[in-house]
């Protein structure tokens, strides 16, 4: 039978995704600086927001972010350009897509959609991505674990599609920016891995990438954060809890070790190096000099380094035995 591609399976272990997001803030020529540094990163998806304020913010009910999402819109054209970027750099293109009449253009791009956690109680939007038959990644940020399961479910039942893992993942994830480090709760993917039964990741709101490392060492298959060029003089939250080309390089080498470290789920003895089971081991030696005849008492056994003669796991049995010639002290038992 042939073996199916782990979609979440990224090239440096868990798959890095670098969340642009709103931080090019509507200027086109940084969201294609932002591009370039993210491909030079060497990340397995650079991801994006997709929307426009009109197709996303009731304008009467909450004008002041409805002109916040105006602002940061791209067009069409401007992230078909950043699309190609990634496809001719190698890197796969990602989408949060706010407004699903934007898929028609996206598609060919797009090998995985991501559901923001402002969306995931969203049922329409929910039923067309369902209907595209491509992974989803859900981040649940805004969830409680009843919530989470619902949708789970849903997704599941609704399109037994989504009952192979390949198709269907979630991400632990705190909508807050920045957050403490006591609110990342990474234990929540324990939670999600055992009553969910699809792979688990974590997206990231804490500052720098400790966060992210600890979540490798706890299993995460899936490291979403946000990428930026640099955090200083910026005001627009997200670039805060942003890495940059840099600290992305580091945090693979991380990674690096931290698999190395973590090693195998099999207990073999690696210890043995040249003479180390002898010499660090003990055999049992005679504690005084001994006569023909004399029956071994405890106290007449040592157990010593290094390992020769007899092992000391054959204490017992030689316990009560009596010598057939007279021995030495510390002469090791044949």
């Amino acid at each position: 039978m042939e073996n199916k591609k782990n979609t979440w399976a990224g090239k440096h272990g868990p798959q890095l995704i670098a969340e642009i997001g709103g931080n090019h803030e509507g200027d086109f020529e940084y969201a294609k600086k932002l591009t370039q540094l993210a491909i030079e990163s060497d990340v397995d998806y650079i991801k994006y927001q997709i929307y426009t304020g009109d197709t996303l913010v009731n304008p009467l009910e909450n004008p002041v972010r409805h002109k916040h999402f105006k602002k940061f819109e791209l067009s069409k054209e401007k992230y078909i350009y950043l699309a190609d970027m990634c496809k001719e750099a190698g890197i796969g293109f990602m989408a949060s897509i706010w407004n699903p009449e934007f898929v028609p253009w996206v598609d060919k791009y797009s090998e995985i959609y991501k559901i923001g956690s402002g969306d995931f109680t969203a049922i329409p939007v929910i039923d067309f991505f369902i209907g595209l038959k491509k992974p989803i990644l859900l981040s649940t940020g805004l969830c409680d674990m009843a919530e989470v399961r619902h949708i789970v479910n849903y997704i599941k039942n609704k399109d037994s599609h989504y009952q192979d893992p390949n198709n269907l993942a979630i991400l632990q994830c705190t909508s807050m920016y920045p957050i403490p480090f006591e609110d990342a709760n990474l234990n929540v993917m324990h939670t999600y891995r055992k009553e969910l039964g699809i792979p688990v990741g974590y997206s990231d709101h804490t500052e720098g990438s400790f966060a992210l490392e600890v979540a490798v060492a706890m299993g995460a298959e899936i490291l979403e954060f946000h990428f930026t060029d640099k955090r200083e003089g910026k005001t627009f939250r997200d670039h805060k809890v942003s890495l940059t080309r840099d600290e992305v390089w580091e945090l693979s080498k991380k990674i690096k070790q931290i698999k190395a470290l973590q090693g195998s789920f099999e207990k073999r003895a690696l210890e043995v190096e040249g003479e180390h089971v002898t010499t660090f081991r003990r055999a049992l030696y005679f504690r005084r000099d001994m006569q023909k005849g004399e029956k071994i008492a405890p106290e007449d056994i040592v157990a010593l380094r290094p390992n020769h003669g007899m092992d000391a796991r054959k204490y017992h049995d030689i316990l009560g035995k009596t010598l057939d010639q007279d021995v030495k002290k510390f002469e090791r038992i044949n």
